[in-house]
Order: structure tokens, then sequence, then C-alpha cells
């Protein structure tokens, strides 16, 4: 077969780089290494990732909100089967309808290990033992990403954990350490400890989410402190664990460099993700390799070898679905000589804890280092009527703006609904809006999205209403 285009790998770059390929009328196939579609993201990443926290959220204010509104329970107890059941339902609707969207957009699909054999043609090793090559004008590498391993921390899969094991645990554990305090670790965190759970996490820096705006961090940590008991150890560098059965002990540095022990039923690393190119055969085609495991890529997301792309997780930047996705499209557009653009500064970063937590644009610290003049306003959600309603008040909105122009330059938001409530920064900030003009835009009343009007107000020469 021989193809214009064709994807290895379908996670969310993959298959929305196909599927815009094939609306632009460009021949397409797109090749998966394990038996399903959807790659990390909707396999053990992001979907049963939410499915559980959606899950141990309704338990937990079933546990401690309900009473509060009225509503009497009895005898309330977790069905872990039934929680991994349903996510992995929710994980298989989404598998049918991506598969669904190739048979609607006539993209081949292929099951198997994609590898060059030369620049134009890719040998498939399918599931089945069988190997074909098909031939291909333009290919896009899409292949995403694996955890983080540490080589004095190896992974066994049973007591000493990763996100994807994590997904399928049969018990609730009694204490869970978790090594790392980034998004992966606060959010399967959060799923057990909503679910009795005792949660210590374990950081090299010397906070949480470190990339976010630093009081995105300081307020999530009080709040997963105050409401789920996590307690947190910072400055401590991870040294070892062993599996001694039941229990597993994990050894570390604290900041005086002393050594420390901690234990617990699972341990979880979540230290991270690195670039997964493993079989792809790159010297064959003569791809060039970036820094840390990535590939190397120009402007235009192609590599040194004319007509060879990649995307995602394997190239430089977050590591987030949503930017895959927006760099799926941005090469299927590049490659039939349209001009697309893509601004990273406007990509959204989210943790989907609760309270939520969501940034984007400039962190107050990265413009303090531009030495950049900046006003900031703020809005807590304490002071919102709709948080006061449904008993969400921990959290804020934070906008910082030009002193000069008064233009958004970043907006950092925790609290209730929050991944949702961040587009309306998104939007503004692609339009170059200022902070008067979304605090002089109707918001409805009541509403979580006052509080971005509220904060903006706040921006402009302090003039909050309702603080």
């Amino acid at each position: 077969m021989k193809y214009d285009v064709t994807v290895i790998g379908s996670g969310p770059g993959g298959y929305v780089a196909a599927i815009r390929c094939a609306q632009l009328g460009l021949k397409t196939a797109i090749i998966e290494k394990y038996n399903v579609l959807g790659g990390t993201c909707l396999n053990v990443g992001c979907i049963p990732s939410k499915a559980l926290l959606d899950s141990s959220e309704h338990y937990h204010n079933a546990a401690h909100t309900f009473k509060e509104h009225g509503i009497e329970l009895n005898d309330l107890q977790v069905n872990l089967e039934q929680m991994i059941k349903r996510k992995a339902g929710v994980v298989k609707s989404n598998n049918d309808g991506i598969s669904f969207l190739m048979k609607k957009n006539k993209i081949d699909t292929y099951y198997g290990l994609g590898s060059f054999v030369n620049k134009n043609t890719i040998k498939i090793a399918g599931i089945d033992g069988q190997e074909q090559q098909i031939e291909t004008d333009k290919t896009i590498i899409a292949t995403g990403s694996k955890p983080t391993s540490l080589p004095f921390l190896p992974i066994d899969k049973k007591r000493i954990i990763t996100s994807t094991e994590a997904l399928e645990l049969t018990e609730v554990p009694k204490k869970m350490i978790v090594i790392g305090g980034g998004v992966i670790g606060l959010e399967l965190g959060s799923v057990y400890a909503r679910l009795g759970t005792k949660v210590q996490v374990v950081e090299y820096m010397d906070s949480i989410i470190p990339t976010m705006d630093r009081a995105l961090g300081k307020e999530l940590q009080r709040i997963l402190k105050k409401t789920l008991g996590f307690e947190f150890f910072f400055n401590h560098k991870v040294t070892g664990a062993t599996n001694e059965g039941d229990v597993v002990k994990v050894t570390a540095q604290n900041p005086k460099g002393e050594e420390v022990t901690f234990d617990g039923d699972y341990v979880l690393v979540s230290v991270g993700r690195k670039p997964y190119t493993e079989g792809l055969g790159l010297e064959n085609a003569g791809v060039q390799m970036g820094e840390r495991g990535m590939i190397a890529v120009n402007d235009h997301l192609e590599t040194n070898v004319p007509g060879i792309y990649a995307i995602g997780d394997v190239v430089r930047g977050a590591m987030l679905a949503h930017k895959a996705e927006e760099e799926g499209v941005f090469v299927a557009e590049t490659i039939v000589g349209q001009k697309p653009h893509i601004n990273y500064n406007l990509i959204p970063g989210v943790v989907y804890t609760w309270p939520e937590v969501a940034g984007v644009g400039y962190t107050e610290e990265q413009l303090k280092e531009q030495g950049r003049a900046y006003k900031a306003g703020s809005f807590p959600f304490k002071a919102s009527g709709r948080a006061k309603a449904s008993m969400d008040t921990d959290g804020f909105v934070k906008v910082l703006a030009d002193k000069e122009t008064d233009e958004i330059l970043g907006m950092h938001m925790i609290g209730p609904r929050i991944a949702d409530l961040i587009a309306e920064a998104v939007v503004a900030m692609e339009f170059r809006a200022s902070a008067e003009d979304i605090s002089r835009m109707s918001h409805a009343h009541p509403t979580y999205a006052e509080a971005v009007k509220e904060a903006c107000l706040a921006a402009t020469e302090n003039r909050a209403l309702h603080i």
C-alpha cells in the first residue's frame, strides 16, 4: 500500500493528526503498537485517571458533605472493583469512538510495531506475528511517552508501581508513599486519599507542582493537607525502596542530609515521563535525536529528514495531550501548504485534583525573572456566591497584566471547575485582551466564572466589587 501520510502512534496527537490529514484529502494510515487505539492518554492516562477521580470524589462527598446538604446515608462503602470496572467501561467507550472516527474518515488502521526500513518504507510487525511493509510520502511520529524510572528504584509493578499499575489496584491501600509532587502523583494520590488511604508525598524540590505559579502549589498543598490528610516531605532525595512483602520501605535523605525511612503498602513512583522511541528504527531513516531522548524538530515540527515529522511527547515542550493535538493539526495543515500557528505560551496546564488547578501564560515568578513591570489582581472563591452554594470555597483566581498596557500576561486558578474555566483565559489571551476588557464583559450570575471577572477588576485599579 502507498500512502500520502502515515502516522505512527494513535494517542491524542496521532489520531487527531490522522483525522486532520484525511479531512485535507490525504490518503492516510495510522499504526498502533497495541491492540486498541488511544495511546497512553486514553488507556492508562488522562481518561481512566479522571474516571477514578470522579468516582472517588463522589464517595468523598457522600462521606463528608452530603449530611450538610441534607442527605443522610447509612453503611457507606467503597466498592473498588466496581470503580475499576466503570473506569474500564469509560476507556472502552472512548476506544470504540476513535475506531469509529478512523472508519468515518477512511483512515487505514494497522496494529503492530511500526518501524522505519528507510525514509519512505515502514515495516509493521503485527500483533499476530505477521509482518508487512507500506510505502509513505510523509510520516508523523506520535509515539508519546512512558513513566520515568530511577536506576536505584526498580519498578516491580506489585508494590513499587507507576501510574499504570495505580489504575488497577484491587484494594484500597492503608498507606501510600508518592514519590514526586507533580500532577500525576497528586491526582492518583487524591483518588486513594479520598477512599481512606494515608498519603505521604516525598518531593525532591521545595514545593508541589513546581512548574506552575508558586501561589497555586502553596494553596493546593494547604487544601490537600486540610481536606485529605496529605503529608508532604520537601527537599527529600529518595535513595531507594525495597519490597518486603506486604510493605515497602523507602529511604531518603532529608534537608539535613540525614537518612530517613518511609513505609507504606504501595510506593507510587511519579517522577515524570520520558519520550518513547524504542523500536522505531529512526537510524534507518537518518532521523537525528535531540536532548533528553527527544526527537529533534524545527519550527515546523519536521525532523532533519524532509517529510518526517514528530509531535507530542517525543518532541520538546510540555507533555500534554492537548499540546499534542494542536501539533497534530499543525503538521497536517503544514503538509498541505497552509500556514498554521501554535502559541506555546498559551497552552494551559491543568491538575485534576479537587479543587482543580490550572494556569496559562507567564507565572509571577517568570515575570519577575524577566524584570517585566506587571500588576496582579486576585479573587477568592470564599467570596463567590456560587462557590458558597456548592460548598467549594477554597482557592482563587489570579490575573497578571502588563502594568502599562493592561494586557493579560498570565492567569492562574485553583478552585471548582477550573479545568473548564481556564479556557476563558486562553481565549482572552489569544486575542490579547486587557484585564479591563474581561472585567467589562457580562458574566452570568451566579457562576464560578464571575471570579475571573472579579480578579480582572482587582487587577484594574483594585476595582473588585465583592471583596
